[in-house]
């Protein structure tokens, strides 16, 4: 049976790698005596793949990991049991059933909500709650946002406009545009200050870093954009019902995408 796991990743954590993850994944799943179904051939391993890896030094509220089990306890019994054997810094919040025809996460990821927070003591301009707002209104009026776009193949300049689908400076505000209720939030928000909040396309075919959009911003109103300054805290991934794979429906295109958190996409129905 294939299971999902929602998962928190905060603290010194979030200085850990993707593949530093999953192996810590593999072993937790061992110790709470998990059964989890295995690869055939010479080199069996666990069959087990996430959403989408988060970057070194961000955190998250909303890790997804996608494994298939050769039999499961309830939801409650499953999160207890996983969450007994792990650092209290990872924490799955949300164990999911899927259905046997499920699609990966990995694949069917279309955007991802972030909040972006300055870090104690940096002097950001971004800190001045008028001037954060005056930059977000740039960004919602701007007709095109171009930026140069890096990957390890190549470098181009993009216009991320379509792909910004909200942005906030205030969280009552973002919540009402993405109709999403996001709960306690497993970052401090007293000790890092947040200055707005995104919703972005995200995925294999075209993902938007929220870096990108703090480098489009710091270039719109004159200041330095230092990766430093920032946390980026990750509030949850969506599936795009109306897409299939390789497919990618903008918030505002001909047809729209419909967004569902990864949670909640692929469920298996109860009888």
């Amino acid at each position: 049976m294939k299971a999902r796991l929602k998962f928190s990743k905060i603290g010194s954590m979030r200085f850990i790698g993707h593949l530093d993850v999953m192996r810590y994944f593999q072993k937790a799943f061992r110790r709470a005596e998990i059964e989890v179904s295995y690869s055939k051939g010479f080199s069996p391993h666990q069959l087990m793949s996430f959403a989408s890896p988060l970057g070194i030094g961000l955190s998250s509220d909303a890790e997804y990991l996608d494994v298939t089990l050769e039999k499961s306890d309830s939801q409650e019994e499953m999160i207890e049991r996983i969450n007994a054997v792990m650092n209290d810094e990872i924490t799955v919040k949300d164990f999911t059933i899927l259905d046997d025809e499920a699609k990966p996460s990995m694949a069917m990821l279309s955007a991802c909500d972030y909040v972006i927070c300055i870090k104690p003591d940096k002097d950001n301009p971004l800190t001045d709650d008028a001037f954060a707002k005056e930059t977000v209104r740039k960004i919602k009026e701007a007709e095109k946002i171009e930026i140069l776009k890096k990957t390890k193949r190549s470098e181009k300049v993009v216009d991320i406009k379509p792909n910004i689908y909200h942005i906030e400076n205030d969280m009552d505000a973002f919540k009402n545009e993405t109709k999403n209720d996001y709960g306690s939030l497993e970052l401090d928000t007293a000790f890092y200050k947040p200055v707005f909040y995104c919703q972005l396309t995200a995925g294999s075919v075209v993902n938007i870093k929220p870096e990108l959009v703090l480098e489009a911003m710091a270039k719109m109103n004159g200041f330095e954009y230092d990766t430093l300054d920032y946390q980026i805290h990750r509030l949850e991934m969506y599936a795009d019902k109306t897409a299939k794979k390789g497919e990618v429906h903008l918030l505002y295109s001909e047809t729209p995408c419909s967004l569902v958190p990864l949670s909640e996409f692929g469920k298996q129905e109860m009888a």
